[in-house]
């Protein structure tokens, strides 16, 4: 897979070093380069862009305000030297966080996980074995067999894995969460979790066991989920 790039940097070897990486790695194609994000912003929706490299400290426009301008479809990797603009990459839904002065290494690990992304675009949902979801302030990779439930908090998810002590807490509804995954192995059972089919081992008195949690199943989803129990009988 090829990605369509471009850079966004104030500084001029920053600029450069980030055009020499993308030169040389053979899976993007630099299809602009930017000196600020007022001259980003007239030129770039022109271009069709996958993956843009965003400095966030830059007169006039900064990076994270000119992330929300960006199309959807283009994933946000910000490259800075201030650390504590972290959290707000996050908010921004960055794909991932490079901390000047960039190594090459690093850049190629961020570069990988956009092709990992876009690559999972294009599976059809049944057949995609992970997802991306976002955790602190970068995207999280999980492997669907691993997911037992998903637990809906207000604005947040809970995401428990097997032989994970700790769940995974990502910025999302319940709703996307639905949207991602593939019906034929996970089903909603409450408005607050789903669940992975074949991990379910007890049901007890209308409720899901996993270990010591129990997981209801509301009014609203029994027919359905008691349709799966007759297919599996």
């Amino acid at each position: 897979m090829n990605l369509k790039c471009a850079i966004v940097d104030d500084e001029p070897l920053a600029l450069n070093l980030l055009e020499s990486y993308v030169n040389k790695t053979p899976f993007l194609k630099l299809e602009g380069k930017y000196s600020s994000a007022v001259q980003a912003m007239k030129e770039l929706p022109d271009k069709k862009i996958d993956l843009l490299f965003l400095d966030i400290q830059m007169p006039e426009l900064n990076g994270l305000e000119f992330s929300k301008m960006v199309e959807p479809g283009t994933r946000i990797i910000f490259t800075t030297a201030f650390g504590q603009y972290a959290i707000d990459g996050y908010k921004v839904n960055a794909l991932d966080y490079l901390l000047k002065p960039i190594s090459y290494v690093d850049f190629l690990q961020a570069a990988n996980k956009a092709v990992q992304w876009f690559e999972l675009l294009q599976q059809p949902k049944e057949e995609i074995q992970s997802i991306f979801v976002k955790s602190d302030y970068k995207l999280v990779q999980i492997e669907l067999k691993k997911i037992l439930y998903i637990e809906g908090l207000k604005d947040y998810i809970k995401i428990y894995e097997e032989d994970s002590a700790k769940p995974i807490l990502s910025l999302m509804s319940m709703k996307a969460m639905e949207d991602l995954l593939p019906s034929s192995r996970f089903m909603r059972v409450h408005r607050s979790y789903i669940v992975q089919k074949d991990k379910i081992r007890v049901i007890d008195r209308g409720r899901i066991v996993f270990g010591k949690n129990y997981i209801p199943i509301s009014d609203s989803y029994k027919s359905s989920f008691q349709e799966f129990l007759e297919k599996r009988s």
